[in-house]
């Protein structure tokens, strides 16, 4: 088969007679995968969680839905510059730098639970450094809110700072997919340009 051809019927039904290999080819790659994942084994991820209430109906008890959500990005917005604010980031006692390069990372900055991630090869330091931050982004917030920076009705309540649940930040099973897709699409250009003779 020409690389740049289509395959033909021919080419199709020699992959599909290669189901043995593709069997093969899994199990090699999985173990290929898994290997990887416990040679060099991602960093361990710990979560804090902060629940952020920007209480629309004191706030603004006449606003539309459409004032709710323009209020809703812009609070948002300033809490999660102050999250990654370098006050906030310096209470954590590591190199802002490589806190910013990957070591955290926020998700849902809305309304309900913010979710404070850090990654460490160390599932302590992973667990400190989420529990920090978290604390760290709740101290200055609520700082901001009485020196009326923020507005007055955003209330903040740790939810979980302690015995947070640790894991890897990349799970097994993708390791264990990568590398059987991997080797799986190695197999396919192998048995459709390597012919046997």
């Amino acid at each position: 088969m020409n690389l740049f051809s289509s395959p033909s019927l021919d080419d199709l039904i020699r992959l599909l007679k290669a189901w043995r290999f593709w069997v093969l080819g899994a199990m090699i790659g999985s173990a290929i995968g898994a290997a990887f994942y416990f040679i060099a084994p991602p960093p361990y991820r710990a979560k804090a969680t902060v629940n952020v209430d920007f209480n629309f109906e004191e706030a603004f008890p006449t606003n539309t839905d459409r004032q709710d959500f323009y209020y809703l990005e812009r609070e948002a917005r300033k809490l999660v510059e102050l999250a990654w604010s370098d006050d906030v980031l310096n209470e954590l006692n590591t190199p802002v730098e490589e806190l910013r390069d990957g070591k955290l990372s926020l998700s849902q900055p809305a309304e309900a639970g913010w979710h404070f991630y850090a990654d460490d090869q160390n599932p302590q330091k992973a667990e400190e450094l989420a529990s920090a931050w978290a604390n760290a982004f709740v101290e200055k917030t609520q700082s901001e809110i009485q020196s009326g920076n923020l507005n007055e009705f955003i209330k903040l309540e740790v939810t979980q700072t302690a015995d947070l649940p640790k894991e890897r930040s990349i799970p097994l099973a993708n390791y264990l997919l990568t590398g059987v897709s991997g080797f799986l699409l190695l197999s396919v250009f192998f048995v459709l340009f390597f012919k046997p003779k």
